[in-house]
C-alpha cells in the first residue's frame, strides 16, 4: 500500500512537470525575457531610464529610442523604472513578455533645487522670496526677448511692452519703482554674466540678443534676504537666468521652428477726406476745399504703414556625453519683421555650454553665447503735446496726422513730398512713408562668455573660480534721404546722416568658497564666501552729418556732407565686492540665513566709497512639527520672515562725484567758447562740483511669506507680505545762480513701496490620460513719495501733466477739469482758452480765475493690482494652454489723443472731431475749429487703463511613435488673440517714457502691439 502511494506521487509529479514545461509561464520562469519602450506622461521616448528587478543588483537602461531589454526573470519578479524628473515606478512582470510603461512627472523633484546667488538651496530650505519659471512657460508664448516671456507669470513682478518693434525694450518692476532719477530695472544674472537694461524706448533690449529657447530656467529674487548678496545692485530685485547645459547619455539632436504671421490688432477712427477737407475750411474760414464731399474716402495712411508682418524662429540643438563631459550646443535664426514697414529685427546666435570633470575633485567648463543682431528701427514715440513734432518724429504720428486728401506717390511710383502737393500748405506734416524710408539700422555684436573651475580641497570645502567677461559693439547707420523732401525746401543743410559706434566690455572675476557640513544627521550647516571685482569700459565715437548732394552714397561717404561733426565718450569704473552668507538647517524643520556684503564703486564719494548691506531671514516648517502629523493632507506648510538692506548704484554715470570739466562748439555752445580774433575756438570749462559724500542709494525691506502644498502637492499656494523703504536718493539739486554751477549730483529723496503677493497652482485633474494644471498670481503694490529734496520741496511737476508729491504714489496726473465748451452768451472765465467754442475748465477754487491753483490730481498711473492665470490641459497626444494677464485701476494719459483733437487746421483729426462745435451744433465736447490753436491739459484725455488680455492660446499634438525620431510635437498658436478694454488708443500696455520712474502711464504715439497666429513644430532624434 505504501509503495503504490509513493508511484503514485512520483507519476503525478512527473505530469506536473511535464504539464509546466509546456507552458509559457514556465518556460519564462526558466529564463525567460521582457521587453518594453518606456516613455514620458507626453509620450515622449525616454532615453537612460534604469529598469531593475527589485531586490537584486540585476537590470538594464533604455536605449535612445526609449527600448529595453531583460532576460532572465521570473513572473514573480517586480520591475522598478526610476528616473530623475519622474515618479518611481514598479510593476510585477506576471505572465508578459512586453511591459510598456508611462513616467509621470514628479514635479516635487523637479522643484526640489533652486538657483540663488551664487549657488543652488533645496526648496524646503529656501528663506526669501523666490519665484521660479520653468523654460517650457517661457517660450510658451513666440518672443524675441526672455523678459516678456515672464509677463503675468510671476508675483511681484510687473513688466510692460514699452514698445511693439521688433526687438523691443521692456520695463521691468520688482516690487514697484525704487528711484527717481535712477534705474529701477532688475539685475539679471546669465550664468553668472552680469547684465543690465536700461528700458528705454529708443533702445534695443540687450536681453534681445540672448535666444529664450536656449534657457532652462529663470529665477526672480525679490526680498533682501534672495537679493542681499549682490549688494549694490540688489535693491531692484536679480533675475537669475540659467541656460540648458549637457546631460549625459545618448547624443540627442533637437530641431524646433516656427512661422506666423501679425497683424496690427487696431486702427484708429480718423476723420476721411471729406471730413477733413470741410473741416480745413472751418478753420481757415476759406474755401480751401471747393466741394469737400467731393474729396470721398480719401487715404488711408493707417492701412499704408500697417502691414502683415512674417515671423519665423529656427533651433539646432545638440546635446548629450559622457559621465565626464556634457556637451549642450544650439544654433538659433529668429527673423521678425515688424507690423510697420520697414522695421525688423533678426538674431543669429550661437550657444556652447561645456562641462568636463578631469577627477573626482576637479571640474572646469565654459558658457559661451554669440550673437549676431540686426534692428532696423523706424521713428515712433514723441514726448510733446502738439506740436510739430507730433506728426513729423513719429510715423505713427505722421500717419494718423496726414491729409487723407493728399498722394502717398507719385505717377512714377515714387515718393510724393507733401511740400510738393497743393502749393505746399501742408509742409508741417510729413509723409508718413518717408519716415520709413529713413535708414536707422543698429548691428549688435554680442559675446558673452563665462570660463570656470571648481575644485574639492576638503571633504565639504570646494572653491570656484569664474572668468566673465561681456563683449558688445553696436553700430547704428542713420541716413535721412534727400527724397523725402520737398524739390523747394531742399537747402545745403539737406540730407542728414550719422555713424555712431558704441563698445561696452565687461569683466567680471568671482572667487566662490563653499564649506557644507551636517553635524549629528539633524544640523545642517553652509558657509559661501565671495570675493568678486568687476571693470566696466565704455566708448562711443560719432559722426554726424549734414548736406549731401544726393543719395548715392547714404552715410558711406560721410566726407562729402557740407558739415560733419565728430564726438567721442569713453568711461571707466570698477566695483569691488566682498561677500559672507552662513545658512543654518535643523531638523530639515527651522532654517535660518545671514548675508553680508561690502561693495566698494569708483563712482562714489571719496568719504563714501564702500556700502555694506546685510540681510538675516528665517524659516518655519511648521508641517514637521509633531502636533500635525496628523494632518495628512498638508504635504509642506513653510513661514518665511527676512529683513535687509540693499543698494542701488544704477541712478548715476561714472565720475558724478567729482568736479568735471566740459568743452562746447558752435553746435552745442554756452560752456567753453572763447573768441579770438574775431573766430571762437573750442575750450574747456568747469562743469559739475565734486561731491566726496555722495554715496549709494539705499532699501531696507522686510518681508513675511507663507508656502502651503495640500493633498501631495496637488494644490499649492504662496502669500508674501512686504514693505520696502529707499533712501538717499540720487537726486541732481539745483543750485543758486552765485555757485557757477547749475546743480549738483546729492542723496536727497525718499520712495516707499508695500503690497501683497498672491500665486497659487493646482493639478485639477491627473487621471490616466486626462490632466489638466492651473495656476495663478496676484500683485498689490502702493507706493508713494516720502521725500522729495530734503523737506524743500513738497510737490514737483515732472511735466505739464505728470508731478511728484510727498506722501503720493509717483507719476499721478494733475490737470484742469474739463468742463464742455463755452456755448453762446456764456460768460468767459479769465485765464481760460477765451473763446466761445473753445474748451471749458472748471474753475476749482471758485476764486472767479482759471490759474495753476485749479490743477488737481485728475488720474494715478499705478495699477490697483495685477495678475496673470494660465491653465494647461492634455489628452493622451493633445496639448492644450491658455494664459491671460492683466492689469487693474491704472490710468493712462492719452498725450495722441490730446493732439488729434485739436483743430488747429492742416492735420487729420480723429473722426469724433467731425462733431467739432458751430453755431448751429453747439457740441459740448469737441472745440470748434481755430486755426493754431491749443487745448488745454485736462482730464478728458485721462482714460482707463485697465485690461484683461488673452496672451497666448497653443494647441499642440505630440505624433505617435515614429522609427528614428525620438518624439515630435506639431503645434498652432495664436498671441494677443483678444484684449477686454476700454481704453480708446491702440493698446493698454503702454508708456512712451519708459524707463522713467516719474512719468509712466503715458501714451504718446508708441509702436503698437501685434496679433500673432503661427504653426512650430519641435522633433528630437
Amino acid at each position: 500500500m505504501r509503495k503504490s502511494f509513493t508511484t503514485t506521487r512520483v507519476f503525478l509529479l512527473l505530469g506536473c512537470m511535464l504539464y509546466l514545461l509546456g507552458s509559457p509561464s514556465f518556460a519564462f520562469a526558466q529564463g525567460g525575457s521582457v521587453k518594453g519602450k518606456v516613455v514620458s506622461d507626453v509620450g515622449e521616448v525616454l532615453p537612460g531610464v534604469n529598469v531593475l528587478i527589485k531586490g537584486s543588483s540585476r537590470g538594464t537602461t533604455t536605449d535612445a529610442d526609449g527600448q529595453y531589454t531583460l532576460g532572465d526573470v521570473t513572473p514573480a519578479d517586480v520591475l522598478v523604472f526610476s528616473f530623475i524628473g519622474y515618479k518611481t515606478q514598479e510593476l510585477t512582470v506576471g505572465n508578459q513578455t512586453t511591459l510598456d510603461v508611462t513616467l509621470t512627472t514628479d514635479m516635487e523633484t523637479l522643484g526640489e533645487v533652486v538657483v540663488v546667488g551664487y549657488g543652488t538651496q533645496r526648496k524646503i530650505e529656501t528663506t526669501g522670496s523666490i519665484a521660479s519659471v520653468k523654460s517650457s512657460d517661457l517660450v510658451q508664448t513666440p518672443v524675441s526677448n526672455v523678459v516678456q516671456g515672464l509677463q503675468g507669470r510671476v508675483a511681484g513682478v510687473q513688466i510692460t511692452q514699452n514698445s511693439g518693434a521688433p526687438g523691443g525694450n521692456v520695463s521691468v518692476r520688482v516690487r514697484g519703482t525704487n528711484s527717481i532719477n535712477g534705474t529701477s530695472e532688475p539685475l539679471y544674472v546669465i550664468d553668472g554674466i552680469q547684465v543690465a537694461n536700461s528700458g528705454n524706448i529708443t533702445d534695443v533690449s540687450p536681453l534681445s540678443t540672448i535666444n529664450p529657447n536656449d534657457i532652462e530656467s529663470v529665477e526672480v529674487l525679490k526680498d533682501a534676504s534672495a537679493t542681499a548678496i549682490y549688494g549694490a545692485r540688489g535693491s531692484n530685485g536679480v533675475v537669475l537666468i540659467t541656460t540648458k547645459r549637457g546631460k549625459s547619455g545618448t547624443t540627442r539632436v533637437s530641431y524646433e521652428g516656427y512661422y506666423g504671421v501679425q497683424q496690427v490688432r487696431k486702427e484708429l477712427d480718423m476723420l476721411n477726406a471729406a471730413q477733413f477737407a470741410q473741416l480745413e475750411n472751418d478753420v481757415f474760414k476759406s474755401q480751401v476745399y471747393a466741394d469737400p464731399a467731393a474729396e470721398g474716402q480719401g487715404v488711408n495712411w493707417q492701412d499704408l504703414i500697417f502691414r502683415t508682418a512674417p515671423i519665423q524662429n529656427h533651433q539646432l540643438s545638440v546635446n548629450g556625453g559622457t559621465d565626464k563631459t556634457q556637451l549642450a550646443l544650439s544654433l538659433n535664426y529668429f527673423n521678425q519683421d515688424g507690423i510697420i514697414i520697414n522695421s525688423n529685427f533678426k538674431r543669429y546666435s550661437l550657444r556652447l555650454n561645456l562641462d568636463h570633470k578631469i577627477s573626482d575633485r576637479v571640474k572646469i567648463g565654459t558658457s559661451i553665447m554669440g550673437s549676431y543682431n540686426i534692428n532696423a528701427g523706424i521713428p515712433t514715440g514723441s514726448q510733446t503735446v502738439g506740436d510739430a513734432d507730433v506728426v513729423t518724429g513719429s510715423i505713427v504720428g505722421a500717419a494718423l496726422g496726414a491729409p487723407p486728401t493728399l498722394r502717398p506717390y507719385r505717377d512714377d511710383g515714387s515718393l510724393y513730398p507733401f511740400g510738393e502737393q497743393r502749393d505746399g500748405r501742408y509742409r508741417e506734416v510729413t509723409n508718413p512713408l518717408g519716415l520709413a524710408s529713413v535708414k536707422n539700422q543698429t548691428d549688435i555684436r554680442r559675446l558673452m562668455t563665462n570660463i570656470y573651475g571648481e575644485a574639492t580641497l576638503l571633504k565639504g570645502l570646494t572653491y570656484r573660480a569664474s572668468f566673465n567677461a561681456d563683449v558688445q559693439g553696436n553700430l547704428n547707420n542713420y541716413y535721412s534721404p534727400l527724397y523725402i523732401i520737398a524739390t523747394k525746401d531742399i537747402n545745403a543743410n539737406s540730407g542728414s546722416a550719422k555713424k555712431d559706434n558704441r563698445n561696452n566690455l565687461v569683466l567680471l572675476h568671482e572667487s566662490i568658497l563653499t564649506y557644507t557640513k551636517t553635524l549629528a544627521d539633524v544640523h545642517t550647516l553652509k558657509f559661501t564666501g565671495v570675493f568678486a571685482t568687476q571693470s566696466v569700459q565704455y566708448n562711443q565715437n560719432t559722426i554726424n552729418a549734414n548736406g549731401f548732394p544726393n543719395d548715392a552714397t547714404t552715410n558711406e561717404l560721410l566726407q562729402i556732407a557740407n558739415t560733419v561733426s565728430t564726438s567721442s565718450v569713453r568711461t571707466k569704473e570698477r566695483l569691488d565686492s566682498y561677500m559672507g552668507r552662513v545658512n543654518y538647517g535643523y531638523k530639515d524643520k527651522y532654517f535660518f540665513d545671514v548675508t553680508a556684503r561690502a561693495d566698494g564703486s569708483s563712482k562714489f564719494g571719496a568719504n563714501h566709497k564702500y556700502g555694506f548691506f546685510p540681510a538675516a531671514s528665517a524659516a518655519w516648517r511648521i508641517n514637521e512639527e509633531a502636533f500635525m502629523q496628523d494632518a495628512d493632507f498638508i504635504s509642506d506648510l513653510k513661514l518665511r520672515a527676512s529683513f535687509g538692506r540693499t543698494g542701488n548704484a544704477g541712478a548715476i554715470d561714472p565720475y558724478k562725484s567729482l568736479s568735471l570739466q566740459t568743452t562746447s562748439s558752435l553746435t552745442s555752445p554756452g560752456g567753453g567758447d572763447y573768441q579770438f580774433n574775431h573766430g571762437y575756438t573750442k575750450g574747456i570749462s568747469p562743469s559739475g562740483i565734486a561731491n566726496p559724500d555722495l554715496r549709494w542709494e539705499k532699501s531696507t525691506q522686510l518681508d513675511i511669506g507663507l508656502d502651503v502644498s495640500l493633498f501631495d502637492d496637488r494644490i499649492g499656494f504662496t502669500v508674501d507680505v512686504y514693505k520696502k523703504d529707499t533712501k538717499d536718493l540720487l537726486y541732481e539739486k539745483t543750485l543758486p545762480l552765485s555757485s557757477g554751477y547749475p546743480s549738483i549730483i546729492t542723496n536727497l529723496g525718499g520712495i516707499q513701496n508695500k503690497g501683497i503677493e498672491l500665486s497659487a497652482n493646482a493639478r485639477v485633474i491627473d487621471h490616466g490620460d486626462f490632466k489638466w494644471n492651473l495656476s495663478a498670481n496676484f500683485t498689490a503694490n502702493r507706493n508713494k513719495v516720502t521725500d522729495i529734496d530734503g523737506g524743500v520741496t513738497n510737490e514737483r511737476f515732472i511735466t505739464t501733466y505728470t508731478i511728484l508729491k510727498v506722501g503720493q504714489p509717483l507719476g499721478l496726473f494733475k490737470t484742469y477739469l474739463f468742463d464742455g465748451i463755452y456755448q453762446t452768451g456764456e460768460t468767459i472765465i479769465p485765464g481760460s482758452d477765451g473763446r466761445i467754442g473753445g474748451t471749458k475748465v472748471k474753475d476749482y477754487n471758485g476764486d472767479g480765475v482759471i490759474s495753476s491753483a485749479d490743477q488737481v490730481i485728475t488720474g494715478n498711473p499705478n495699477p490697483k493690482f495685477i495678475y496673470g492665470i494660465s491653465t494647461n490641459l492634455s489628452y493622451k497626444n493633445f496639448d492644450l494652454s491658455m494664459f491671460v494677464s492683466g492689469s487693474y485701476g491704472n490710468d493712462i494719459y492719452n498725450v495722441s489723443r490730446a493732439s488729434f483733437e485739436n483743430p488747429l487746421g492742416q492735420r487729420n483729426l480723429l473722426a469724433g472731431a467731425a462733431n467739432h462745435w458751430t453755431a448751429d451744433n453747439p457740441n459740448n465736447e469737441y472745440a470748434s475749429p481755430l486755426q493754431g490753436g491749443r487745448l488745454p491739459i485736462t482730464d478728458r484725455f485721462v482714460e482707463n487703463g485697465s485690461y484683461l488680455r488673452c496672451k497666448n492660446i497653443t494647441l499642440g499634438y505630440r505624433l505617435p511613435a515614429i522609427k528614428g525620431i525620438n518624439s515630435a510635437r506639431i503645434y498652432v498658436s495664436t498671441n494677443n488673440l483678444f484684449t477686454i478694454t476700454k481704453y480708446t488708443g491702440y493698446d493698454p500696455e503702454v508708456n512712451t517714457y519708459a524707463g522713467s520712474n516719474t512719468t509712466i502711464g503715458v501714451d504718446n504715439l508708441v509702436y503698437p502691439a501685434a496679433r500673432s497666429v503661427l504653426g512650430g513644430i519641435q522633433v528630437t532624434f
